[in-house]
């Protein structure tokens, strides 16, 4: 999808560029990074994104918070999320699909993983 305007939130340098990477060789090529969910927050205010990764634990606003920001705002709360995370056990997960998350993967995940679960999200729209 030519026209997905991605916004890649995690705090690690090393994660984000494997993101911006997978993503590009799915074919999403307007992908911006966000180190956090105040980072993401005021990236948003400058620009819009119609699809949001994020990382789940991270410094100043994590991923949970900023999914609850974002959907507790007019203007943002149908942008589709894509959880990205360690945080496996299904408690988590329960508790991520009730912040509001669309679609969640858990790392260690593949090129393919990745591109299917974006399929499969902007499909459950």
């Amino acid at each position: 999808m030519d026209d997905l305007k991605i916004l890649a939130v995690d705090d690690s340098p090393t994660m984000r560029r494997f993101i911006v990477n997978t993503l590009r060789h799915a074919g999403y090529l307007d992908v911006t990074e966000a180190t956090d969910g105040k980072d993401a927050l005021a990236k948003m205010a400058i620009d819009k994104y119609n699809f949001i990764i994020t990382d789940w634990n991270m410094p100043g606003m994590d991923g949970i918070a900023l999914v609850k920001h974002l959907r507790s705002k007019q203007e943002t709360k149908k942008i589709p999320v894509l959880m990205v995370t360690r945080r496996s056990v299904k408690e988590d997960i329960m508790e991520a699909l009730r912040a509001g998350v669309n679609n969640y993967v858990v790392k260690p995940f593949t090129h393919g993983t990745i591109k299917e679960k974006i399929d499969q999200t902007l499909a459950n729209l």
